[in-house]
């Protein structure tokens, strides 16, 4: 059952467009809510939140759904803290974390669509990952 109701939920977050997520929802609200009713809730409730990176560049969705860089940098903090643990102090426990940090931080890879932070920061408001600014100049040409 869990893997039909992973694959109803990734149906939500994966969908192109705000308006289809809206529907994937729905589905999967009425197909589980009997079951289910505290997951649906809470779904639910935090919906609008959840679908926020509709309103961000297309090419930052990637970045803005997971949280694996932040899991994977502490993921290697953790393994060796644990690992050490009673053997240093705050201060070299502190430093050790901060050195792993440091290490970590070159494998990280860059951005998707770094050169869209400039329009985020403007405040460009994206509709399903596309600025206004484009899909009006869409409708010019069409």
């Amino acid at each position: 059952m869990q893997a039909h109701v992973k694959a109803a939920v990734q149906e939500i977050w994966r969908s192109p467009s705000r308006e289809l997520a809206l529907r994937a929802f729905e589905r999967f609200a009425q197909m589980y809510r009997a079951k289910y009713p505290k997951a649906v809730e809470c779904i639910e409730s935090d919906l609008d939140i959840l679908l926020t990176f509709y309103d961000f560049p297309a090419e930052h969705w990637q970045h803005v759904r997971t949280t694996n860089p932040i899991e994977s940098t502490f993921a290697t903090v953790r393994l060796r803290t644990v690992k050490t643990r009673g053997c240093m102090s705050r201060g070299t426990i502190l430093s050790m974390a901060f050195k792993l940090g440091q290490s970590a931080e070159r494998g990280w890879l860059r951005l998707r669509g770094y050169r869209r932070l400039g329009d985020v920061m403007r405040g460009v408001k994206f509709i399903d990952g596309v600025s206004e600014e484009e899909i009006n100049k869409g409708r010019k040409v069409a």
